[in-house]
Order: structure tokens, then C-alpha cells, then sequence
């Protein structure tokens, strides 16, 4: 177990060498879209890529997330077959659309893991930011 300033170092060591073994400029929170983002996920159990819609308005919130349900065979068909598509996620203060993949059996807290999720995450978010840019325009107008 560690402290929480530990697991705090681990995580900012994490990320450096993300960066340095992958030196590029991600998406992420700079789609244009209003509380639409890309997003990288690690803790000690499963990293995740994922689409994630949070804004506070459900109808808008869900209005995002039918347009990448509306893209779901392309998605799953042409890019990425694993990928889920889940409405409501229910978080401690916030609900939240998302549509991710993921990847078990791995730890932040192992450093044995981190070039298998780093590899996963260069790997996925590029997949997802190439759906992003082919139906950018698609997704934004709601």
C-alpha cells in the first residue's frame, strides 16, 4: 500500500514517461465540443481510452452521446471492435456519458506494466482521435 504522496509520485512519474516515450500532442479537451473530450484513464487495476461527454445538461449530454451511438457499426466495424458504449456512468459527483476501451490486468503502481499500457494508450487514442477527425463535424452539430 502506498501513501498517497507515493501514489501521487507514481502517477506524476507515470505520465513523464508517457510523454517522453510518446512526444506528441493529443487531443484530449480540445475537440471544440463543450465538455466532450478524449481522455486517458490508469489506476491499479485497468487503463482506459475513452470519449467522455459530461456535461451537466442530460439532454445535451445524451444529444453527443446518440450521435456516437448513431456511429456505432463504423466504429465497431472500421476502427475499434472493442469498444463500449455506456449512457449513464454513475460517478461519486458527477453522471457522465461515455464510450471507451479498456485494458485489465495491469497497475499504474507496476512499473513492469507501463510500456503495455503505454503502448495500449498511443495505440487506442490514436484510433479514437482519427473517429474524431473523420465525424468531427457529424459529432458537433447537435
Amino acid at each position: 500500500m502506498y501513501s498517497k504522496e507515493e501514489a501521487q509520485r507514481i502517477k506524476h512519474e507515470f505520465w513523464i514517461a508517457f510523454a517522453e516515450k510518446y512526444p506528441r500532442k493529443w487531443v484530449l479537451y480540445d475537440t471544440k465540443i463543450k465538455d466532450f473530450s478524449l481522455k486517458f484513464h490508469v489506476d491499479n487495476k485497468k487503463a482506459e481510452v475513452m470519449f467522455s461527454m459530461e456535461n451537466r445538461d442530460t439532454e445535451k449530454r445524451y444529444a453527443y452521446f446518440d450521435k456516437l451511438l448513431s456511429l456505432q457499426a463504423i466504429l465497431l466495424d472500421e476502427y475499434e471492435p472493442e469498444a463500449i458504449f455506456e449512457k449513464d456512468v454513475y460517478l461519486e459527483n458527477k453522471t457522465l456519458s461515455k464510450v471507451w476501451v479498456e485494458k485489465s490486468g495491469i497497475s499504474v503502481n507496476n512499473r513492469a506494466t507501463w510500456d503495455e499500457i503505454f503502448d495500449f494508450f498511443n495505440d487506442k487514442m490514436d484510433v479514437f482521435e482519427r473517429f474524431f477527425f473523420e465525424f468531427e463535424d457529424f459529432i458537433k452539430d447537435i
